[in-house]
């Protein structure tokens, strides 16, 4: 018996490193749990990617471990928020199109070389945005707030140039509108000027007619003398008479034609219906009083008033003669 008690103690050595090496595998794990977790407090917001980039144990996971309330990671930007931003900055980007596009279009100027937006950086920053969903908070919101920010900016140059095009349409329509009336007034002018040149045309032709259509056959009376009082003598008298007033003969038969249709050149000649009296009919008779006060039997007297007449009211006999054909009186 004696011989076998040295080696008692050795096997219980043995039987306690046993022990020991079965649970060192837990004891393990028990350390490298209260390494994850220690790492979790102090670098919650660390990337995935960052963390298999240092070697740490990205793959490793605790079945049993949930964090409290107060460890849990901040979540990201919900994504209706996130949605309503990229939808902005599409829109932004869209009207920045549209108002270059509007501008080359319109071919005005409107007061700056550069008419268009640059929307790269926005473009970049709606994709980061988009794929920075899947990370933390303190990332995915800074690339929310610099979409705001660009949008922002994309949407204040592009207002800038709007207001620019709406300004220089606006100059073009007044500018338009001007030359529109400039060039009818000028027409108006010009229809007006050919009307009134037309109008003296016909004038001139009627007239012209007149004289031509009455001096060729007047009534003439034949034997008369210079201050008597028969019808010849009254048509002398008249003849001699035209000089005065810068007429030659080719009125005096006109003149001949006029105061044939009036009177047949008798001095005494009385309209009852509307009291004209004389070789000129003048009405009433009594306006030849200016000419002399023997206006009633005189046929010189009233021969000179009635040139007189017809000087400062149609210039010539012919013009009278004209007048008298168109309307039936003078």
């Amino acid at each position: 018996m004696r011989n076998h008690m040295p080696h008692l103690p050795a096997r219980r050595t043995l039987r306690r490193a046993e022990r020991r090496l079965r649970r060192r595998p837990a004891l393990l794990a028990a350390t490298l749990a209260i390494g994850v977790l220690a790492t979790a407090g102090f670098t919650t917001a660390a990337p995935a990617s960052q963390a298999e980039a240092s070697g740490s144990l990205a793959g490793f996971t605790l079945a049993s471990y949930t964090t409290s309330p107060s460890a849990t990671v901040e979540a990201a930007p919900a994504a209706s928020a996130v949605e309503q931003a990229v939808a902005e900055a599409n829109a932004a980007v869209t009207a920045a199109s549209a108002i270059a596009s509007d501008i080359a279009a319109s071919g005005l100027d409107v007061g700056t070389p550069d008419t268009t937006v640059d929307t790269s950086g926005l473009e970049a920053a709606v994709v980061q945005l988009e794929r920075a969903q899947s990370l933390p908070a303190m990332y995915s919101t800074d690339f929310a707030d610099a979409v705001t920010t660009l949008t922002a900016s994309v949407g204040e140059q592009t207002q800038g140039l709007r207001g620019r095009l709406d300004a220089a349409v606006a100059l073009k329509a007044q500018q338009e509108a001007e030359e529109k009336a400039r060039k009818e007034a000028e027409a108006a002018a010009e229809a007006a000027a050919a009307e009134a040149a037309e109008a003296a045309a016909a004038a001139a032709k009627k007239s012209s007619s007149s004289s031509g259509s009455s001096a060729p056959r007047p009534v003439y009376a034949t034997g008369g003398a210079v201050g008597g009082t028969s019808p010849a003598d009254a048509q002398a008298t008249a003849r001699a008479m035209l000089g005065n007033y810068g007429w030659g003969d080719d009125q005096f038969g006109c003149l001949v034609s006029l105061w044939n249709k009036e009177s047949g050149w008798n001095y005494q000649a009385y309209n009852r219906s509307s009291g004209a009296y004389g070789i000129p009919q003048a009405l009433p008779g009594s306006k030849m009083g200016s000419a002399g006060a023997d206006w009633q039997t005189n046929p010189a007297t009233q021969i000179a008033w009635g040139l007189g007449y017809i000087s400062g009211r149609y210039g010539t006999p012919c013009g009278a003669w004209g007048h008298s054909q168109s309307t039936g009186w003078y």
